[in-house]
């Protein structure tokens, strides 16, 4: 699944393509995704200006002055920026025209989102989806201390804390084990016992990892893509995931996997107490 660097990445990719410029079509293929499509979307949309794009967690969104169109990947989606006249491929979903070139969505799995919050119904953020999410671990508000805090009487392993996404959105299941293993702390550590140093610690290490992937165009494992075409190569400089049975990079202490909530956690045993 595409995490918060792929999304960033996928943000960044598609910003100067469509920030400023005016919708001159919305095309819709099949009923819609993991959701219906949005009812009048194209009606909605077209001749309308983007102003500018953001993202929340792994949510893209593209904001207007009326309101915000809302993108999720899913487990396999992306976008590609593409010239007009490229006929649609089984996978192809949506398409977006602006300023003569085509925003196309494809989602072999079909787990992505294409939604619209109306201005009217309040903030973006207060979108279903959205409101519950907890801290964008790139701004200054995801502070060690608020994690210390966060987390005081919590018996789940960090490593589920970290996924859940209330106290700290986006960092998926690939940049929970990197950043645990950055911070040297076990995976099944319970996140109420872990001190504020080692918070420091691990705070830093996921600014620092996914701050990495990000400017390495991210994980391409199965399906992701950048909006250039492109495979990210962050993949290339793992530490512990996918590695199992690998030496570890500090110590030559091969890699061990566990499953942790139907998910594969990979960390070292002699690095990681």
């Amino acid at each position: 699944m595409p995490e918060l660097p792929e999304v960033e990445v996928t943000r960044r990719g598609v910003a100067p393509h469509l920030e400023g410029r005016t919708v001159s079509g919305v095309v819709m293929r099949h009923s819609g995704l993991r959701w219906p499509f949005p009812v009048g979307l194209e009606a909605l949309l077209r001749g309308r200006v983007i102003r500018s794009t953001g993202r929340r967690g792994k949510y893209l969104l593209i904001h207007f002055d009326h309101g915000t169109l809302i993108v999720h990947l899913g487990m396999s989606g992306h976008l590609r920026i593409l010239p007009p006249g490229i006929a649609p491929q089984k996978h192809d979903h949506f398409d977006l025209e602006v300023g003569g070139q085509v925003m196309r969505m494809t989602d072999p799995r079909r787990f992505g989102a294409i939604l619209w919050h109306d201005l009217a119904d309040g903030a973006v953020e207060e979108h279903l989806l959205l409101r519950s999410l907890g801290l964008e671990p790139l701004e200054e508000k995801f502070t060690a201390r608020e994690l210390f805090r966060q987390t005081r009487g919590r018996s789940a392993p960090i490593k589920q804390v970290l996924l859940a996404g209330d106290i700290v959105v986006g960092v998926g299941n690939i940049y929970a084990s990197e950043s645990l293993f950055k911070a040297r702390i076990h995976p099944k550590t319970a996140a109420g016992k872990i001190s504020l140093p080692r918070y420091e610690r691990l705070a830093q290490a996921i600014r620092e990892t996914l701050a990495a992937a990000i400017e390495q165009g991210g994980s391409s494992l199965r399906d992701f893509i950048a909006v250039n075409g492109q495979s990210g190569y962050f993949q290339q400089n793992y530490f512990v995931y996918n590695r199992t049975g690998e030496a570890c990079r500090i110590c030559a202490t091969p890699i061990r996997q566990i499953k942790q909530g139907q998910r594969s956690t990979f960390y070292c045993v002699s690095c990681q107490k």
